[in-house]
């Protein structure tokens, strides 16, 4: 019933689908926000460090609705999962459920896990959006410095490198069909739909070629990429890293299981001898 309740709950506050016409109206909404009236009932504030800190996870994620929908659902799993776990247990309610109390209850620990500790798992997530969306703008700025030379308008720059993109490729495509209603509020949703520290260099990079286009903007987009490949270098062999670390760990494994199965029974038979004597 918790369950049940949490669950309606939780689809009201469900953002709505936006018309496809929201982006050329000026008034474009990311989600629908809570009410506070809602978020003061579980204890949660907007201007907290937690909520802001939560906000610029899911921000890096690429989630662009409103934060407080994903913190008051967390905080709804945190305080309902324990006690639907007790209900279950002291009402006996695998008879109506008629599931094993062992995945039920698991369900209920992992799902209050997550909950709980989300901070990990959201810093993991953006940490592997950030890095392929980097890889993705340095392609794509080098592309546009293999443009350098051209005349063409920037926007027809960004055209031509949008077969070179995948994880980006929904959001250009957003930018382009936006850029000649209003392009800097186009590079504004851009940026923040791309929500991470590179993504904001970048735009910044094509607002100055949009505005400026001179040899100068082209000299800062090379320091640019060069910064890219530094940071992609360090990824790399960091990656590199924890996996030999992660092979020192699995080749432990052997070791261990050679010394119960053949080595520890020595152990033993020697432990008893050496009792045996000094009996």
């Amino acid at each position: 019933m918790f369950a049940f309740l949490a669950l309606l709950f939780l689809l009201r506050m469900l953002p709505k689908r936006l018309p496809r016409w929201t982006h050329l109206s000026g008034a474009e909404r990311y989600g629908r926000a809570v009410s506070d009236r809602w978020l003061r009932a579980f204890g949660i504030e907007r201007d907290k460090p937690a909520f802001a800190e939560r906000e610029a996870l899911l921000a890096g994620c690429g989630y662009t609705g409103d934060a407080a929908v994903y913190v008051l659902a967390r905080r709804v799993i945190v305080v309902t999962a324990p006690a639907v776990a007790a209900a279950y247990v002291l009402l006996d309610l695998d008879a109506w459920i008629r599931l094993s109390p062992f995945a039920v209850l698991s369900g209920l620990a992992v799902l209050y896990g997550a909950a709980l500790w989300d901070r990990i798992w959201l810093r993991s997530l953006s940490r592997l959006r950030a890095q392929r969306i980097m890889k993705e703008i340095y392609v794509v700025s080098n592309q546009l410095l293999y443009l350098s030379g051209s005349s063409l308008h920037i926007h027809a720059k960004l055209m031509r490198c949008l077969p070179f993109t995948h994880a980006l490729r929904g959001d250009m495509q957003r930018l382009l069909a936006e850029w000649y209603h209003d392009a800097e509020e186009a590079l504004r949703r851009f940026k923040r739909r791309i929500g991470t520290d590179e993504g904001v260099s970048f735009v910044e990079t094509i607002d100055s070629l949009r505005l400026h286009d001179s040899e100068d903007y082209y000299r800062l987009l090379r320091e640019r990429i060069q910064d890219y490949k530094d940071k992609l270098e360090f990824a790399k062999e960091s990656r590199k890293e924890s996996a030999s670390y992660v092979l020192f760990v699995l080749a432990g494994i052997p070791i261990l299981y050679t010394f119960q199965v053949f080595i520890y029974p020595w152990v033993q038979e020697g432990q008893k001898l050496f009792s045996s004597l000094n009996g």
